[in-house]
C-alpha cells in the first residue's frame, strides 16, 4: 500500500513491508486525529460566569426560563437600590430600561450566532469570529467580572457579619472569605437545580422585603436627579442582568431558535420589572440614605426582626453568588490558562481578599466597577465586535 506525505516512496512488494508501512500510515492518522481533538478542545474551552447549567438534553420553555431568571437573580439587585439613589428614581429606573434593552439585543446576537455554530458557547464565537484574540478578550473580560464581584461579596460580607455577631467589618470579611473559599477549593458545588431553587428562594425574599416597605414609602424621597451616578447605576444594572453565558446551553436544551428567542424575552423582560420595583420600593423608602447593602436598611424601620430579615438576604445571596462565580473563574483558569487546581483557585480567590484587606471594601460601587468594565466587554462589547465582524467577513 503507497503511502504519500509529500515525498516520494518506492512501491513496497514484500508482506512484510506492506505490513511496516501500513504501521506507519496508521501511526500518521492517529497523531493527526489527536493533534486535531487537543485544537479542537482549546478551542471550545467554555468561560463560564456561573455554575448554573443545563442539565437535562431536552428542556421545556418554562425549564429554560427559570434557567435564565435564576442565572440573573443573585446578589447584584441587593446594589441597586444604593446605585439608584446617587441618581433618583426616574432616571434610575430609565438607566435600567435602556440597559435592559441593550443587554436583550446583546443576548440576540449571541443566540444567533451560537444557532449558527451548533450551539457553541461565547467564547468558542469569539475564537471563532476574532481569532485568538477574540478568546483572550473574553478571557480578560469574565476574569475582571469575576474579580469585581468576589471583592463587592467579601466587602459585603464583611459588613452582614458585622452586624450580626457585632465584630468588625475587616474580621467579619476574613471569616467569610476563608470559610468560603476552602468550599470552592473543595469543590463542594451545588447542583444547577439547587441553585435554581436558592434563586427562587431569594426572589421570593426580594417580593416580601418589597411589600414591608411599601407603607414606609413616601414618593418625594424619590423625586429627584442627580446625573453623577449615572456610571454606578449602569454598571450595577449591567452585572444584575447578565446571563448571556447561559443562552447557549439553553438554545441546545429546546432545540429551537424561535423558542429561545421568546423565552430570552421574556427572561430580561420579568427580572427588569422586579428589579425596578424592589430599587423603587426602597428609595421611596429612605431616600438619599439608602445603605449599600439596601436589605441592612430593614433594621431602621423593624427592629431586631428588620435586622435578622435584611441580613439573611444578603447572607443567602452572597454566599451563594461567591462560591458559585468562584467555581466558575477557577474552572475558568484552569482550563483557559492551563493551570493546576492550587495556582487556579490562589489566582481566583487571593487578589480580590487582598486588594479588600487594602482598603476597598465598598460593596455597591464594586459591583458597578464589575459592571462598567468585565461585563460590559462581555456581554455589549464582544457581541457587537462579532456581529461586526461577521458582517464584514461577508
Amino acid at each position: 500500500m503507497p503511502v504519500t506525505d509529500g515525498t516520494p516512496r518506492r512501491k513496497v512488494t514484500t508482506s512484510h513491508g506492506r505490513y511496516y508501512v501500513g504501521r506507519l500510515a496508521a501511526g500518521r492518522r492517529k497523531k493527526v486525529t489527536l493533534i486535531q481533538n487537543l485544537r479542537r478542545r482549546k478551542a471550545t474551552v467554555a468561560l463560564r460566569t456561573s455554575t448554573i447549567k443545563v442539565e437535562k438534553a431536552r428542556i421545556t420553555k418554562n425549564e429554560a426560563l427559570a434557567i435564565l431568571v435564576g442565572t440573573q437573580i443573585g446578589a447584584g439587585v441587593l446594589g441597586l437600590p444604593y446605585a439608584a439613589s446617587k441618581v433618583g428614581l426616574i432616571p434610575a429606573l430609565g438607566v435600567l430600561l435602556g440597559v435592559m434593552l441593550l443587554m436583550l439585543a446583546t443576548a440576540f446576537i449571541v443566540l444567533k450566532f451560537s444557532a449558527e455554530m451548533g450551539g457553541a458557547q461565547m467564547s468558542t464565537i469569539a475564537n471563532r469570529t476574532l481569532g485568538k484574540a477574540g478568546g483572550w478578550l473574553m478571557y480578560i473580560s469574565i476574569f475582571i467580572m469575576s474579580f469585581g464581584a468576589l471583592l463587592a461579596y467579601i466587602a459585603g460580607m464583611g459588613s452582614v457579619f458585622s452586624s450580626l455577631f457585632g465584630i468588625s467589618d475587616t474580621l467579619g470579611a476574613l471569616i467569610f472569605w476563608v470559610l468560603a473559599s476552602l468550599v470552592v477549593y473543595h469543590g463542594l458545588e451545588a447542583s444547577g437545580k439547587t441553585e435554581l431553587i436558592m434563586s427562587y428562594i431569594m426572589l421570593a425574599l426580594f417580593i416580601g422585603v418589597t411589600l414591608m416597605l411599601t407603607p414606609h414609602a413616601e414618593l418625594e424621597n424619590g423625586l429627584y436627579t442627580d446625573l453623577s451616578g449615572i456610571l454606578s447605576i449602569t454598571g450595577v444594572a449591567i452585572f444584575a442582568l447578565g446571563c448571556h453565558t447561559i443562552i447557549p446551553d439553553v438554545y441546545k436544551g429546546l432545540g429551537s431558535y424561535e423558542e429561545t428567542k421568546k423565552v430570552i424575552i421574556l427572561a430580561f423582560l420579568i427580572p427588569t420589572a422586579i428589579y425596578a420595583v424592589f430599587m423603587a420600593a426602597f428609595l421611596l423608602a429612605f431616600g438619599k440614605n439608602t445603605p449599600q447593602i439596601a436589605t441592612q436598611g430593614l433594621e431602621l424601620l423593624y427592629g431586631h426582626v428588620g435586622k435578622l430579615v435584611g441580613n439573611l438576604i444578603p447572607l443567602l445571596a452572597i454566599t451563594t453568588s461567591y462560591i458559585g462565580i468562584a467555581l466558575a473563574q477557577q474552572s475558568n483558569n484552569a482550563e483557559f490558562m492551563r493551570l493546576k487546581k492550587p495556582i487556579a483557585w490562589g489566582l481566583t480567590v487571593i487578589p480580590p481578599a487582598t486588594l479588600y484587606f487594602a482598603g476597598v471594601k465598598n460593596f455597591a460601587d464594586v459591583l458597578a466597577f464589575a459592571g462598567d468594565t468585565g461585563d460590559f466587554l462581555a456581554f455589549i462589547v464582544l457581541p457587537i465586535l462579532i456581529y461586526l465582524a461577521s458582517k464584514l467577513r461577508k
